[in-house]
């Protein structure tokens, strides 16, 4: 069931389209994009993917974009993977529907669980994300790197496989971050309460020789005043929003979807909770007046 609340759809929803990685599929998305220009849908359990859209916008600024937040099953760090996968596979369809060109899934938790399954489902491009462990071993000089993530993606295999394939590079220290998300979801990023719990995650890590830090959640780029507060520059942080623009960048050049330099660009933010929270942290966390809306997207009993 699905429900907007003071929300219009883009355009109508586009045919199904076959693969972007098949030749039929270039072909049709390169007309698809002359005809019907269209934003690029940005998802995230919450309001950490507004550290992505920051960078996207930077980056390519004539596209448009739709941001959409599912706060109201947030955060999916401790959620069960059948639901993560099930819930972003729903929400990315949906995205799609409306128009999106493309998907930025700007959710580290997302990604580990469903990226694949999106891939082989939609026919748009879709940019994943996942924690920087390749970019801080090589930064790191004391090749013992900290790691700051969810539960659920430290636990995911595909994680774990990338954390494998570098363990002879450097010695990776992770600590899930329970607690932080749910702060952030409120604008909290320098509290006394943040601090103490980035002192508890972080001061293991430094007495253990860290010098390098990933930022292995979307949401965490909003805490890294408080972090190199806290640690006074003796971590390098590792925020992997400017190489996602820049994949993004990439995608859209390759299949013929980035829009027209004179292009007047709109940016929409859609909430499945609460517009007027969303709107509020847009304009705390990326001091921007947000066109804020709400969308009621029910899942399936059984991702519940």
């Amino acid at each position: 069931m699905v429900q907007i609340a003071t929300c219009r759809r883009w355009n109508s929803p586009p045919s199904p389209l076959p693969s972007p990685t098949s030749e039929r599929g270039k072909q049709t998305l390169l007309d698809t994009a002359r005809v019907n220009p269209s934003p690029v849908g940005i998802f995230d359990s919450g309001l950490g993917g507004l550290s992505v859209l920051r960078e996207v916008r930077a980056l390519l600024p004539h596209e448009s974009l739709l941001y959409f937040a599912d706060s109201r099953y947030a955060p999916y760090g401790e959620k069960p993977e059948r639901f993560v996968e099930a819930r972003t596979l729903q929400v990315c369809e949906w995205l799609v529907a409306q128009g999106c060109k493309a998907l930025v899934i700007a959710c580290n938790t997302a990604t580990m669980h469903a990226v694949q399954t999106l891939r082989e489902r939609l026919a748009v491009p879709i940019i994943g994300v996942e924690p920087g462990l390749k970019p801080a071993a090589a930064a790191s000089r004391s090749k013992v790197v900290g790691v700051l993530a969810t539960a659920n993606t430290l636990k995911s295999a595909k994680f774990n496989r990338l954390l494998t394939s570098l363990g002879n590079e450097s010695r990776f220290l992770c600590e899930a971050g329970v607690g932080l998300v749910p702060l952030i979801e409120q604008g909290d990023v320098s509290s006394d309460t943040v601090r103490q719990t980035l002192g508890t995650l972080l001061s293991p890590m430094l007495e253990a020789g860290a010098d390098t830090l990933v930022l292995g959640c979307t949401h965490y780029p909003f805490l890294s005043e408080t972090i190199d507060d806290l640690v006074d520059g003796r971590l390098a942080l590792i925020d992997t929003g400017v190489a996602i623009a820049r994949q993004l960048a990439r995608k859209l050049a390759e299949f013929d979807l980035a829009a027209s330099p004179d292009t007047a660009p709109s940016v929409r933010y859609l909430s499945t909770k609460d517009a007027a929270h969303l709107r509020e942290m847009a304009a705390a966390l990326l001091h921007v007046e947000a066109n804020a809306e709400t969308v009621v997207i029910e899942p399936a009993p059984a991702t519940e």
